[in-house]
């Protein structure tokens, strides 16, 4: 089995079928598998994938979950067991990430990922540049969503200051790091996480065509949640990296830090600036030079 096409989805009832199309619709040379994991949705989730299965049963792997496996983060549920498990059930020699909200627009998609992981046995994984489409507007709008700085390759440094690639994107090598380290049901986020796990073993590769979309949208996870939120939870996954990293790439991990603390004090401002007054304004970037305190002169924060 060449590739492995790993799909998540959990109340996505209205999106699912597209995803699932945009993967059935490959054009390849090689065999490739889809790995749906379905989180026991509240929608009609479960019964569409059902369907698809019915369909598809040589093509499609389906894993009806229980929400009894669900891992809580921070007390929050979280799809991390599902994203697992399919990963873990995977065959191929490469994996494919899809989120069951986002789709492939390039029938080519797999093949083009494919032939230049085969092409480029020092890269463990590459990526692509995808559209974002914000659903929520009116009306709604395409933004392609590509890395500032546009280059062929990337190295785990650039990675460790933000995630480069939508999870859509990305296709890595199949079991480069082993078993999933306990850390990883800590961190309010799956597939950065991942992508440096795997760019601990090669260059990160960039395709420069845009083959799929990245759908935000008000039922999204991550975007339901504040600047400060989505930074606390990101310093937390530097703390676990530097465990794991046991004292490398600590300067790198820092100046991530601080690159990441300096665009939550400009998403804060801006956010302040448009909705509060002048004292709420204050006391938000208070509270922001406060954590920046704590964070960069924990001694000081001590006293």
């Amino acid at each position: 089995m060449k590739v492995s096409v790993c799909i998540t989805a959990y109340n996505h009832d209205k999106y699912i079928a597209q995803a699932i199309e945009g993967a059935l619709m490959q054009k390849t040379d090689f065999d490739f598998e889809i790995i749906i994991g379905e989180d026991d949705s509240k929608d009609g989730t479960r019964e569409t994938v059902k369907k698809y299965k019915e369909q598809y049963p040589d093509r499609i792997t389906l894993f009806l979950n229980d929400r009894k496996n669900v891992i809580y983060i921070n007390g929050r549920p979280t799809g991390r067991w599902n994203f697992m498990n399919n990963i873990k059930n995977a065959r191929g020699d490469y994996i494919a990430l899809l989120d069951g909200d986002d789709y492939w627009t390039s029938p080519d998609k797999l093949q083009r990922q494919a032939d230049f992981l085969d092409a480029n046995p020092d890269c463990s994984m590459c990526f692509h540049d995808v559209k974002k489409l914000y659903e929520d507007s009116v009306p709604p709008k395409f933004v392609v969503f590509s890395p500032k700085v546009k280059k062929e390759r990337y190295v785990l440094e650039d990675l460790l200051r933000g995630n480069l690639m939508s999870t859509c994107s990305v296709m890595f090598r199949r079991g480069l790091f082993g078993e999933f380290p306990d850390w990883f049901c800590n961190t309010a986020m799956a597939d950065w996480p991942l992508h440096i796990l795997n760019a601990e073993h090669g260059d990160i590769g960039r395709i420069d065509k845009v083959m799929g979309v990245y759908r935000v949208h008000s039922g999204g996870v991550w975007f339901q949640t504040r600047p400060l939120y989505q930074f606390k939870n990101a310093i937390a996954v530097y703390k676990l990296l530097g465990g794991h990293f046991a004292g490398k790439h600590k300067k790198a991990i820092m100046k991530s830090v601080l690159y990441r603390f300096v665009q939550l004090f400009i998403s804060c401002f801006h956010e302040s600036e448009a909705r509060m007054g002048l004292a709420l304004r204050r006391s938000k970037l208070k509270a922001v030079a406060e954590l920046y305190r704590r964070i960069f002169y924990p001694e000081s924060a001590k006293k």
